[in-house]
């Protein structure tokens, strides 16, 4: 499976939404990142996102940057950049 970082991106938070039986609100208070915006990337209307948001994102899930990206879906092999 080759895709790009955004949709990488949006497939893990979904991942972990559901593993983790959160909501995107429930993520958008525990993060400080603005529900509109968790909406947008998960929507995939963000083109570039900052690595300030995704570690804000994993806070909210209880992890650190290292382990939410620590999925296949982040592989090189599976990216097209």
């Amino acid at each position: 499976m080759i895709t790009n970082v955004n949709h990488a991106l949006s497939l893990r938070i979904q991942e972990l939404l559901k593993q983790k039986n959160m909501t995107r609100y429930r993520l958008a208070m525990n993060s400080g990142v603005n529900h509109s915006t968790l909406k947008n990337i998960i929507h995939e209307t963000v083109k570039d996102n900052l690595l300030s948001t995704t570690i804000l994102i994993a806070r909210g899930f209880d992890m650190t940057v290292s382990e939410f990206l620590d999925s296949p879906l982040f592989s090189e092999e599976n990216l097209n950049i």
